[in-house]
């Protein structure tokens, strides 16, 4: 919800500040800035200090970033706008991390793709709905003075938030592992020697694994923060109505909801390795498409390579970080998912640079080099992919094996 208003706060800020749309581009590339940094210094605290620890550090943050709503000043804004998406970019690794480890391993995938999935459309359906509600009472301000009551939810809520129990006995704090599963009827089962069984998954961050997952990272935010971005634009300016454009966005964006069900599925029956690998397919065929787009291209010409084009992005976002979470054991967990998450924003720093500049590239050249970025992904996530669908004949060792032995369901 809170990278989200953004949308929605720009067009009030602009009049009541009177700065221009190359000024005010500052302010989402701000967010951006501090979605990577958060992504990548949450992270590590979670791998240091615990998750739940990350996540309340993050809602105290969201409280402390509604004095947005009364800055007198646009480049406080800015400001405070870094401190709002380091914050969300922070909260984001960490859960899919504490799902990872504290979901049971049957309903564990399914469970993280549409937490994702999910959280994404509803709070993009929170902003715009309380957008259109509160805006032509209050003004533009309303948006940034509502992340004190949600911030505010999030530092209650917090203490019906379970530590993973993973990450305690990683600790050494067996007690509180131990009361923790408690909670859920489950216990602990031990190794040969005594000790916790240990876990699986990639064990070294600088790895192959890690350079495919990155590179997928990248290919989907330049997608989403480039192409996507910039594709309104483009059509109007070969010719395309605005409102008709809009429409077909919308349109499009509509065909590919069921996509998060979908990709869900497929994760949780089929494979999370060769699922992730499908939506990069059908991404690819989406950006061949609108690379073969010309002036003058009619609707029906721009509705199927945009449909599958969304249709492989939300399927990639919606796999990309709880495949990662999978992927790495504990210890390495909370940092591997926060640098896969800050790299798929970095794509949207460029882009907000090269708009800065106006050096904004062409439909086609930038639809041709994101392709070739994403071909790169596929064949980098089919060699160093690993299965992590528990029941799978080639599934590796899961990541967050059974340390832990539930009764009951």
């Amino acid at each position: 919800m809170k990278p989200a208003s953004l949308g929605f706060v720009l067009p009030g800020m602009r009049d009541e500040y009177g700065v221009d749309k190359m000024t005010v581009a500052w302010l989402p590339m701000a967010a951006l800035a501090g979605t990577v940094v958060g992504s990548l210094i949450w992270g590590a605290l979670a791998d240091v200090y615990g998750r739940r620890a990350s996540i309340l550090l993050s809602s105290v943050m969201f409280v402390g970033t509604s004095i947005c709503g009364a800055m007198p000043d646009f480049w406080w804004n800015v400001a405070m706008c870094f401190l709002m998406g380091a914050a969300a970019g922070g909260m984001l690794p960490v859960a899919y991390a504490l799902l990872a480890e504290t979901m049971p391993l049957r309903h564990r995938g399914w469970n993280l793709v549409l937490v994702g999935g999910l959280g994404g459309i509803g709070g993009y359906l929170a902003a715009s709905g309380l957008s259109a509600l509160l805006q032509p009472l209050y003004g533009w301000r309303i948006m940034w003075l509502l992340n004190l009551p949600t911030g505010l939810i999030l530092v209650f809520l917090n203490g019906q938030i379970p530590e993973s129990p993973h990450f305690l006995l990683l600790r050494g704090r067996l007690r509180e592992a131990e009361r923790t599963l408690a909670r859920f009827g489950a216990a602990l089962t031990r190794g040969a020697e005594g000790t916790p069984a240990s876990k699986g998954g990639e064990t070294h961050f600088l790895s192959g694994r890690t350079l495919a997952l990155t590179v997928t990272a990248l290919a989907w935010s330049f997608t989403n923060f480039g192409l996507l971005l910039w594709l309104p634009a483009e059509l109007t300016a070969r010719g395309m109505d605005v409102v008709v454009s809009s429409r077909l966005l919308a349109a499009s964006a509509l065909i590919a909801c069921p996509t998060i069900a979908v990709a869900a599925l497929l994760y949780f029956r089929w494979s999370t390795k060769w699922t992730l690998a499908l939506m990069i397919v059908v991404a690819i065929a989406g950006l061949g498409g609108v690379m073969r787009l010309g002036d003058g291209a009619g609707l029906l010409d721009v509705v199927a390579p945009v449909a599958l084009l969304i249709v492989g992005s939300n399927g990639i976002l919606a796999v990309l970080l709880p495949y990662t979470a999978e992927n790495y054991a504990v210890g390495l967990r909370g940092r591997a998912t926060g640098w896969v998450a800050g790299c798929s924003k970095a794509g949207g720093l460029v882009t907000q640079c090269l708009a800065i500049a106006a050096l904004v590239p062409g439909l086609g050249t930038l639809a041709l080099a994101i392709c070739g970025l994403m071909a790169a992904s596929l064949l980098l996530v089919i060699y160093f992919g690993s299965e992590t669908r528990v029941g799978r004949r080639d599934a590796d060792p899961p990541s967050t094996a059974a340390a832990v032995e539930t009764s009951g369901a």
